[in-house]
């Protein structure tokens, strides 16, 4: 059976923007036609200045976006990236086959690192590393498939290579992964700004969407959303980036063609109507499941215990058999009588 590895990055709430890029696809294709993990990547949070506490926090609300999206852990394996000891174990090993150069080359790097610089400031080392710990969290379960938003092709294509690298030097070891894109929706872009994408980690509210914004919040920043000039609703990306950006938005959520769409509306504030009622529509049910998730903390955590269960067994022996084919020596078996022995 395919296994197929995806995540969320806890560092702010999630967005429209990951639910159409992303998660949705999880929901209706991937849990159900593969053996499918997905995790909430906290280790990924620390690459920047962060509050420990809003950490902790986002990490349980994008658990509990996971679920109340439509993952179900019956079918999926759903858990938190630092409860799996294996994430961290083959990261460092990785390190030991990526080089300098391909980190420096990840446009997110170049791109947050020009904008510290900017503000006078540094980048920490695991900004410039986070690939290869990204890498490692895709390699240890043998995942065939990556389903991402096109802003992290770059980064599945980094783990591509590093695991052709490390099985040619040291042995068959890792599968190679491919990365799958959803054909609408792939990129929505930030309502404010249609040329940078809707970012969870992004500041400018106005311009983003966000999973638990109440209707009327939604509405409101989808009829002030930027447009272009000129009168004629049509879908050009190139030329018309801010009714491209609605459109895709309207036909990812109604199962439309942003192209068929444009010929539909004569005006913007048409298109605009019709998209914030269909934002709406689409973020209703996943409210109400999240409220309800809510109330019930403990199913949460308990999901999360059984997850990391399975995806601890699931990623221990291809750890195991990287560290021995890279040269390490193996730890001798515990002895469990000492070990009783002492407990006594």
């Amino acid at each position: 059976m395919t296994r197929v590895f995806s995540g969320v990055k806890p560092t702010g709430h999630l967005t429209l923007g990951n639910y159409l890029g992303a998660m949705r696809q999880w929901v209706t294709v991937d849990q159900h036609r593969a053996d499918a993990l997905f995790c909430v990547v906290d280790l990924h949070a620390l690459t920047v200045d962060h509050d420990p506490a809003r950490v902790r926090r986002l990490s349980r609300q994008a658990a509990t976006l996971l679920l109340a999206v439509g993952l179900d852990p019956e079918l999926c394996t759903v858990f938190v990236q630092s409860h799996v000891d294996e994430h961290a174990r083959l990261s460092y090993v990785l390190e030991c086959v990526a080089t300098d150069g391909e980190m420096r080359r990840m446009i997110q790097y170049k791109e947050k690192a020009a904008r510290e610089r900017e503000r006078g400031g540094s980048v920490r080392l695991s900004l410039l590393t986070y690939p290869v710990l990204m890498a490692a969290d895709i390699l240890a379960y043998g995942a065939d498939e990556v389903p991402v938003g096109d802003d992290q092709a770059q980064h599945v294509e980094l783990t591509r290579d590093l695991a052709v690298r490390f099985n040619q030097r040291y042995g068959h070891t890792f599968v190679v992964p491919r990365a799958t894109l959803p054909a609408v929706g792939a990129r929505v872009m930030n309502l404010q700004d249609p040329m940078s994408k809707m970012g969870k980690s992004d500041d400018a509210g106005p311009g983003i969407v966000y999973l638990l914004d109440e209707p009327d919040v939604v509405r409101k920043k989808v009829m002030r959303a930027v447009t272009d000039s000129g009168r004629e609703v049509v879908y050009d990306r190139e030329t018309r980036p801010g009714l491209a950006n609605l459109l895709e938005i309207l036909a990812a959520c109604t199962g439309g063609n942003p192209e068929e769409l444009s010929g539909v509306y004569e005006s913007y504030g048409s298109l605009k109507k019709d998209t914030a009622a269909a934002v709406v529509e689409l973020l209703r049910p996943v409210q109400e499941r999240h409220r309800a998730l809510c109330a019930d903390p403990g199913y949460v955590e308990g999901v999360l215990r059984d997850g990391a269960e399975k995806a601890r067994a699931m990623a221990r022996p291809t750890v195991d058999a990287a560290y021995r084919a890279i040269g390490l020596l193996p730890a001798a078996p515990v002895d469990t009588g000492l070990v009783l022995k002492a407990a006594r």
